[in-house]
């Protein structure tokens, strides 16, 4: 695509410091479809400089100029819509429906829901004599993953500049196609020179520079839980401030008065898509010990559904893994499931017979799995579910929180109220109720080693703001 080898700091398309090139791979065809150009320290120099020197002038505009500017991404975003949902298709392997109505459609929805978080969020408000005034936190440095591109992009984005930050984006080099587009969708907008600014790079060199660097006062991070911590001993120094949405091993609770067929096929469902690359997947299905049997059948009746063939066929439900490296992971835990002793119902080893070319993961299904099993306590990050048996209703509420994660819970029950009363148990930043719609107004974010702090509407806006009272302010 045009701009794939430039970057985009202070308002304009600039050739990199450095020579080093990357690749672009189509994960179902195992072939490069483009290439970009891969940042450097000067590089990041160079956009942190530009948002700094933006910051003071757009930390001023009133809260209305930052909301007529929101309008504006939104109908260029619009405008790009079918691109950016193409993109991902590509680089991410998404089939083609799951590319153009969620992955492009969150990126539509946060924008939205921002909008109207703003139509109602005081940023100023009197206490007594005391003036509460929330400001921007200054330059922020956002680092976003491959799994779901746009949604982490713009739901960072989007409340920075609503809080009248400034900011450098390091997108996925995996999945960065989508990340430039998004940046020429700020241009169109009018977005100010040195606002938004984004670079590419990898994690070692760029993510690494910017979690470190002086003038840089936030890093918002999405990805995994071992690259978190690297970023919050980088960013300590500096006593920035660091948000964090890291990993995920979500516990999905069946009661023993469910609908069994609905509720397994459900799960496996919401296990299984995106190719099981989405951090708050549900990938540890409890079920009561006398359904056990019942609801593994069901779940290899579920399974099979799943389809796998190209992205771009209408017939395919589920596509490839992001990256070779990602298949190699995903078939590892898959090979440590065979050998700790637990069933394998489904899937497994290998790539599906009629997929020679492609990372495709025949989707897997684990039962009988035990408490102590690696595939039940090691995010796996691919269509991988693990199905466990549990005596009592307080013994699932046990095994779900013995874990070292809890960024998603998921609770299923005809009885509300003692769904509600088992999801209030759940250390977990989100819960699912009977799997609800998707929430765009949610809070989003993790217990434990799953991170901290929220994103999504004004969470994610509060996420962005200092908070500064002024004492004696008035009468």
């Amino acid at each position: 695509m045009e701009n794939a080898l430039k970057f985009y700091i202070d308002g304009r398309w600039v050739d990199p410091c450095g020579n080093d090139r990357m690749a672009v791979i189509n994960p179902a065809t195992e072939q490069a479809f483009g290439e970009i150009a891969m940042g450097n320290l000067d590089d990041v120099d160079a956009a942190v400089n530009a948002a700094r020197r933006a910051f003071p002038a757009f930390a001023e505009t009133s809260p209305a100029e930052r909301r007529r500017l929101l309008e504006r991404i939104l109908a260029a975003f619009m405008n790009r819509y079918d691109e950016i949902a193409d993109a991902v298709m590509q680089e991410v392997g998404a089939p083609k429906t799951l590319s153009h109505d969620w992955q492009a459609g969150i990126g539509k929805r946060h924008l939205e829901q921002l909008l109207l978080t703003l139509d109602t969020f005081e940023f100023q408000k009197q206490r007594g004599t005391t003036l509460i005034s929330q400001e921007p936190v200054g330059v922020v440095a956002l680092i976003t993953p491959w799994n779901w591109p746009i949604n982490q992009i713009v739901c960072k984005v989007a409340p920075a500049l609503a809080a009248g930050c400034t900011m450098v984006l390091k997108p996925s080099e995996i999945a960065p196609i989508n990340a430039l587009l998004f940046a020429q969708v700020m241009h169109e907008a009018g977005v100010p020179a040195g606002v938004f600014n984004l670079i590419n790079g990898d994690g070692p060199t760029v993510g690494a520079a910017l979690a470190a660097h002086r003038d840089v006062d936030m890093v918002s991070f999405t990805g995994s839980t071992r690259a978190g911590t690297e970023i919050a001993r980088l960013a300590a120094p500096t006593v920035k401030r660091v948000h964090q949405e890291l990993g995920g091993k979500s516990a999905n609770i069946l009661l023993d008065d469910v609908d069994l067929e609905s509720a397994v096929t459900s799960g496996v469902d919401s296990c299984f898509g995106n190719s099981g690359q989405s951090c708050n997947a549900p990938t540890r299905m409890l079920v009561p010990g006398a359904l056990h049997d019942q609801a593994v059948e069901i779940a290899r009746r579920a399974a099979k559904a799943h389809t796998l063939g190209a992205p771009d066929d209408a017939a395919t439900r589920m596509g490839p893994v992001i990256s070779e490296r990602q298949f190699d992971a995903i078939q590892k835990m898959i090979g440590i499931g065979i050998e700790e002793g637990a069933q394998l119902v489904c899937g497994g080893l290998g790539r599906p017979a009629h997929l020679p070319t492609g990372y495709y993961v025949q989707p897997t299904i684990f039962a009988n799995v035990t408490q102590d099993m690696t595939i039940s306590r090691e995010e796996i990050f691919g269509p991988v579910l693990v199905i466990q048996p549990y005596e009592a209703d307080a013994d699932a509420v046990s095994m779900a929180n013995d874990s070292v994660f809890g960024l998603a819970a998921y609770v299923q029950s005809p009885d509300v109220e003692r769904a509600r009363k088992v999801a209030l148990q759940m250390r977990a930043g989100s819960v699912y109720i009977n799997y609800p719609n998707w929430d765009a107004s949610a809070p989003f974010g993790g217990y434990k080693q799953s991170g901290n702090g929220r994103e999504y509407a004004e969470f994610g806006l509060e996420a962005f703001l200092e908070t500064k009272g002024i004492v004696g302010w008035g009468a």
